[in-house]
């Protein structure tokens, strides 16, 4: 029980401290599950590693990617592109996280059903209107959620922070004490895509096991959470972008890739073919990586 309080205690401050930095001044107001949702736009849309399957052709030139792809895509690299001085085109979006639904209470989330057998429901519920935005929005992310994990991964839609921290304590041993990681935003960029430049040694975290969670397109925040069996590596990075941006970029790369679906969106990114290399990408700021804390940063 201590431990779970420990855990409930350190996630909120951090979700606190996150609100705090992405909140403008002034202008906060209530969230509640009335919210409107809104199928992501092109500047806004993120891609978790699970990949957004999109046919669009990709040039894997990095000269030239900037000019030829959705934007939203350029946050793959490769392990070979951690160095000190290494420019790579990356998408970072800022969040208004006054606009997003707050994680709701278990009670709250076991009380409206959560399948895609019950989207015609949903849709009456939320009051959306079937082939709308919101309604392919919220399809998206129910189907998402029921796809079988693949070969090595458990995974877990969680729509309130004791189910997030009930998937990280099953993952993790409920004896093992944790922390959240995220992007931050130190200075704002004059534009969401942008050659950013490693300004120095990404720190690597050396944990055994970690917990990734993505946001998904939702009436309520809904966060995709998920843990792999294959070895992982999480960076933090520091990042100056050519345009003011001042990131540190929270970073995984994937070391087995075998298992993924040939159409996943990082290898037309890296025009790499499934296990023949590591694949890595930046998360953005509202998603979460949570790590054990028993183990210290190498530099």
């Amino acid at each position: 029980m201590m431990g779970l309080q420990f855990a409930l205690k350190t996630f909120l401050l951090h979700l606190l401290l996150v609100l705090c930095t992405h909140r403008s001044h002034g202008d906060a107001r209530e969230m509640t599950i009335s919210n409107v949702l809104r199928l992501p736009s092109e500047e806004e849309n993120g891609v978790s590693d699970k990949g957004m399957h999109r046919s669009r052709p990709v040039h894997a030139n990095p000269s030239t990617r900037m000019d030829h792809m959705d934007p939203s895509l350029m946050i793959f690299f490769t392990l070979n592109d951690l160095k000190v001085g290494k420019k790579l085109p990356i998408f970072f979006p800022m969040k208004d996280s006054s606009s997003t639904p707050p994680l709701m209470s278990r009670d709250e989330a076991n009380s409206i059903p959560f399948s895609c057998a019950d989207l015609p429901h949903l849709l009456h519920f939320f009051s959306f209107s079937p082939g709308s935005p919101q309604a392919k929005a919220m399809e998206h992310t129910l189907r998402e959620c029921e796809i079988k994990p693949i070969k090595g991964e458990t995974k877990i839609c969680a729509a309130s922070l004791e189910s997030m921290l009930d998937f990280v304590r099953e993952t993790f041993g409920s004896e093992t004490q944790f922390k959240v990681l995220s992007t931050t935003h130190l200075a704002k960029s004059r534009t969401l895509l942008d050659n950013y430049t490693i300004l120095d040694e990404p720190n690597e975290i050396p944990v055994p096991k970690m917990v990734a969670c993505h946001t998904m397109p939702y009436p309520y925040t809904v966060f995709y959470c998920h843990s792999q069996e294959t070895e992982n590596k999480a960076f933090v990075v520091s990042l100056g972008g050519d345009h003011g941006g001042r990131i540190e970029g929270v970073a995984v790369c994937h070391m087995d890739t075998s298992q993924w679906s040939p159409n996943h969106a990082s290898f037309r990114v890296l025009g790499i073919e499934p296990g023949t290399s590591p694949v890595c990408h930046f998360f953005r700021g509202d998603n979460l990586v949570y790590v054990p804390i028993n183990m210290p940063i190498h530099g």
